[in-house]
């Protein structure tokens, strides 16, 4: 009796733990879509020739699940219909997120959420308390269906030209799903190269990728203020939150950015061979690629050193918070920008939009900044050891920048990569692993799922230090 009463107190503990943290559940949801999807992904059902290994299957099951798209394996060649169904619905799970999924169960079966709960869906879908769960789960399931269904219609039409209905229902469906997740798995060997001079095509992916990767709570109100403006006639960008206008602002300066300056770079590269139009067709697709979704129109391997290093920094910056991509955040490289800028102009407070930036939110960033570093530069140094042991920097020229990018785009769930991914060792591929799943959830997610509360009742007297 006293065993089993301990043996259920100690489960009850666990529990508590577990359940009080909505970082844990994250963390522990996604580690178990990951363990079925490998488990599903090892069936010999799901290869088309020999099954996949353990460690394949697993960091394709990650990829899959963390919405990254780095592959070891071709998608469409290597797996069967069923492994790619397992593939898609991985990317569709993981893309929605595996708390909003748990949480529509629970309102479907009549139970009462968590408070634990109540607070991980409106901190990952809102930027205010204002809003009801069931609104925010019944908009992210809406704009998910409508957004991936108009994907589907259009790329349904277009790869009829190419082939029969049923494979090109199949065809956009799978690449509708990878688009708007911005997951970055393709049924193509070649990923979108052959379609680099479709202009809808590539339109149509690009508008899946932005809307799928600027965050739900921006299309929740980008809808409700517009729908506004219409019956009141008020403008609807004045009525936006401070988060969304920061959000918008910072997609479009860095997709134009971005744009500029890879057509800058690559003009006498990839881009030689291409019309003149197509340039900058296949210069603004890989722009929006480049920060978290991982499909491609240009070879990546053939791209000047100064391209491949704004596509690190691209990578690591990712999406917007509360959407399907990773990274630092879009708003987290803004608000530290304008700290910058503030700071150049003699300012003392950060300010935009009429709004003073917080300085709760500028510690945030840079926390999640220097977290964000401090993984990549450690992963780096981890791959750099697992997979150029022995060698000497002479014999291995250009793979340090190859593995920095490798780890970047796993950092980021960005997908891209210069070709390596199916070379690296069982050690890297775990590595690599690893950081998808870290930049998936956010590192700071993992801190402070990790981490106990401590309220500290004591302060030290400040002393000034150098610096600079």
């Amino acid at each position: 009796m006293i065993i089993n009463s301990l043996k259920q107190a100690r489960r009850l503990y666990i529990v508590r733990l577990i359940s009080r943290s909505p970082a844990r559940v994250s963390i522990l949801g996604f580690a178990a879509l990951i363990a079925i999807g490998t488990a599903l992904l090892m069936l010999p059902a799901a290869s088309t020739s020999e099954s996949l290994g353990f460690i394949d299957a697993l960091f394709t099951a990650t990829s899959a699940g963390c919405v990254t798209g780095l592959a070891v394996v071709d998608t469409g060649k290597s797996f069967s219909l069923f492994g790619q169904i397992v593939i898609m619905i991985l990317i569709q799970t993981g893309g929605i997120g595996i708390m909003t999924l748990s949480t529509l169960f629970l309102m479907m079966a009549g139970r009462r959420l968590s408070l634990s709960g109540k607070m991980g869906i409106k901190d990952t879908f809102t930027n205010s308390g204002d809003v009801s769960i069931n609104s925010v789960i019944k908009e992210v399931f809406l704009f998910t269906l409508i957004i991936e269904g108009i994907g589907l219609v259009i790329m349904n039409f277009l790869f009829l030209r190419d082939y029969g209905g049923v494979d090109a229902f199949y065809y956009a469906l799978f690449h509708s799903v990878s688009a708007f997740c911005n997951a970055g798995f393709s049924l193509f060997s070649d990923s979108f190269l052959h379609y680099k001079g479709d202009w809808l095509l590539n339109l149509v992916l690009c508008f899946l990728i932005i809307f799928g990767g600027i965050g739900f709570v921006v299309i929740s109100e980008l809808k409700r203020h517009f729908t506004e403006k219409s019956q009141t006639g008020n403008p609807g960008w004045a009525r936006l939150s401070f988060h969304s206008k920061l959000a918008i602002s910072t997609t479009a300066i860095l997709l134009a950015a971005s744009t500029i300056l890879i057509l800058i770079t690559e003009w006498n590269y990839t881009l030689s061979s291409l019309p003149f139009f197509d340039r900058f067709l296949a210069s603004f697709f890989q722009a929006v690629n480049t920060r978290t979704a991982g499909f491609n129109s240009l070879p990546l391997e053939s791209m000047a050193s100064e391209t491949l290093f704004l596509i690190i920094i691209l990578m690591f910056i990712g999406a917007c918070p509360g959407s399907c991509g990773g990274g630092i955040k879009t708003t987290t490289f803004a608000s530290l920008s304008v700290l910058g800028i503030s700071r150049l102009m003699g300012r003392k407070r950060p300010k935009i939009f009429n709004r003073t930036i917080p300085e709760a939110s500028i510690g945030k960033a840079m926390s999640l900044v220097m977290t964000g570093m401090f993984i990549v530069v450690a992963a780096t140094m981890a791959l750099l050891m697992s997979e150029l042991s022995g060698l000497a920097q002479a014999s291995t020229r250009g793979k340090f920048l190859e593995l920095f990018f490798e780890v970047t785009s796993a950092f980021g769930t960005a997908g891209l990569s210069t070709g390596i991914t199916s070379s690296l060792s069982s050690t890297g591929k775990l590595i690599i692993s690893m950081i998808m799943f870290i930049g998936r959830l956010g590192p700071l997610v993992i801190a402070i799922a990790i981490s106990r509360e401590k309220i500290s009742r004591v302060y030290h007297a400040e002393e000034n230090i150098m610096i600079g």
